[in-house]
């Protein structure tokens, strides 16, 4: 677990509220807050942090406070000891082999509007932690000055660091593009060191799904799934979506990108993230939190977030990581996450382990010598396919078994991306393993929910699947990517509960009732020059 606290405000408005913080009840910011608050109640501490929240990300106000004014007035030495306090929760939670908290914060880059955040997280322990106070958009909200930060405290401490960027869909182009944050073209030196901190990407979590949408990705009957639209702007407007905003079209510019600088900037693995503000993992749909104290029942979520236009219903239950590692421990688990040895779940405890090699066949898919031919005969997720053997292309191990609490699983897909001949790119979905003896993707498994009670049964799907798939339309001389996808039976969203207990149609929300929850696995790669 890493509680990434905003480096910008962190704590600061806790203790300010708390009379803990007199140097900041003295500026512009911490008088405005202190007015607003009044007597404190919670409507009103309510109120002061939706109005931060707005100030923070440049929507228009009659405060006369902009972003920056925030983060002068409640950032540098006023985080000291919030900070000290933070990575002390941390070590003081840590206990190795059972439970793993880790240090780390939230960079919350946002120019114009557009969502840059970072999340950074270190494996070692809080006397290190202590040599530093974490980065902010204050220094820079450019990603290049934050990588040279880390690579001077890498230095000058000893640490090391990675960086999770998150909410991608929400970047206003930025997150995936052929340029820089200055407009240069991205080039050699950018992409090997973006690849050094950053070698993962959030795909899902509260504020939407990440992978794709319909308009990008027509072919995929699944690619409308908890789609999240609402930018940040400061003049309050929408901002359509674009290819740069979503990870698969992000996995094939770096394609295109590595063919003319020699280096791909997005050769990354999947992770997910909560991103919720109320203390607590908002995963379940049957028990959502919401994003803040703005929606955390079911009786605010009509209201504005504070997000674009979006209302509480927008959100979906966020996800979590789930990594391979050899213990339970911030090192493993840091190295893990290093070579993208994770995957992505959008809620649900599914397990999903699969290896990809040209020596790999289906004796390999023996349970006590899964693992073991796994990695004697191939590579796991987030690894470098090469060419051995005799076989023409690569073949996947694939083993995936349902939350054991939850729903059964509808079926597994590969999505494989590569570039052409002549540059361009171009993907496919193939349907790997299907439950209930269907022969076509095109089959739907059904739906058991009950749209009266938001109960659902498991007589449909599949508990678990063991399956090998070796690609049918593999050019050895084309870089590729190859994704596993797998998806649950329809189960009840969140915004089907609310409406129960409001006594209100479904529609009403505005969300569908019923949604088909997922993993991400971490992407296998191919390259002729690697092969």
């Amino acid at each position: 677990l890493v509680i990434a606290d905003h480096a910008e405000t962190l704590g600061t408005i806790a203790r300010l509220m708390n009379a803990q913080a007199p140097e900041v009840a003295k500026t512009k910011s911490g008088k405005y807050m202190l007015e607003l608050a009044g007597k404190k109640t919670p409507k009103e501490l309510l109120d002061v942090y939706s109005t931060m929240s707005n100030i923070g990300s440049g929507i228009p106000n009659d405060s006369g406070l902009t972003p920056m004014d925030l983060v002068k007035d409640l950032h540098g030495e006023n985080i000291r000891q919030p900070w000290y306090e933070h990575i002390d929760t941390a070590d003081a939670h840590n206990e190795p082999g059972k439970f793993t908290a880790m240090i780390g914060w939230e960079w919350t880059s946002q120019p114009g509007g557009k969502n840059l955040h970072r999340v950074i997280f270190t494996p070692d322990n809080a006397e290190k932690a202590r040599k530093y106070l974490p980065f902010s958009t204050l220094e820079s909200s450019d990603p290049e000055k934050l990588w040279e930060w880390l690579a001077i405290q890498e230095e000058k401490v000893g640490t090391e660091f990675l960086a999770i960027p998150h909410n991608p869909n929400i970047s206003g182009g930025t997150m995936f593009s052929f340029n820089r944050l200055n407009g240069k073209p991205i080039d050699r030196e950018y992409a090997e060191t973006k690849m050094k901190y950053e070698k993962s990407i959030e795909i899902t979590q509260i504020k939407g799904d990440s992978e794709t949408l319909p308009m990008f990705s027509p072919d995929d009957q699944f690619a409308d799934f908890e789609t999240f639209q609402f930018q940040s702007r400061p003049d309050g407007k929408s901002e359509k979506a674009t290819k740069n905003d979503y990870v698969r079209a992000g996995l094939r510019n770096g394609l295109q990108i590595e063919e003319k600088v020699g280096v791909n900037p997005y050769k990354i693995g999947f992770a997910a993230g909560t991103d919720s503000h109320v203390g607590i993992p908002a995963i379940a749909e049957n028990n959502f939190g919401g994003k803040s104290g703005k929606d955390d029942i079911p009786e605010k979520r009509s209201k504005p977030s504070g997000i674009g236009a979006s209302v509480g219903w927008d959100m979906g239950a966020a996800g979590f990581t789930a990594v391979w590692a050899t213990e339970n421990n911030r090192r493993e688990i840091f190295e893990s996450f290093r070579r993208n040895e994770i995957y992505a779940s959008t809620g649900p405890r599914i397990t999903l382990r699969s290896f990809a090699g040209f020596d790999l066949n289906e004796d390999n898919l023996n349970q006590d010598t899964f693992v073991e031919d796994g990695y004697t005969r191939g590579v796991p997720m987030g690894g470098d396919i090469k060419i051995t053997g005799k076989n023409k292309a690569p073949g996947f191990t694939i083993a995936v078994s349902k939350d054991p609490r939850g729903a059964n699983l509808d079926r597994v897909q590969m999505i494989k991306g590569w570039i052409n001949k002549d540059g361009s790119t171009s993907e496919k979905v193939y349907d790997v393993a299907l439950s209930d003896g269907r022969t076509s993707g095109d089959q739907l498994v059904g739906n058991t929910v009950d749209l009266e009670t938001a109960m659902y049964t498991n007589d449909i799907g599949e508990e678990e699947f063991r399956t090998f798939w070796r690609d049918p339309d593999f050019d050895a001389d084309q870089s590729a990517f190859y994704y596993i996808r797998v998806l649950e039976i329809p189960t009840p969203r969140h915004s089907l509960y609310d409406s129960i207990a409001l006594g209100i149609d479904v529609k009403e929300t505005g969300r569908p009732a019923t949604i088909q929850e997922r993993v991400y696995g971490s992407p296998f790669w191919y390259s002729p020059n690697e092969g």
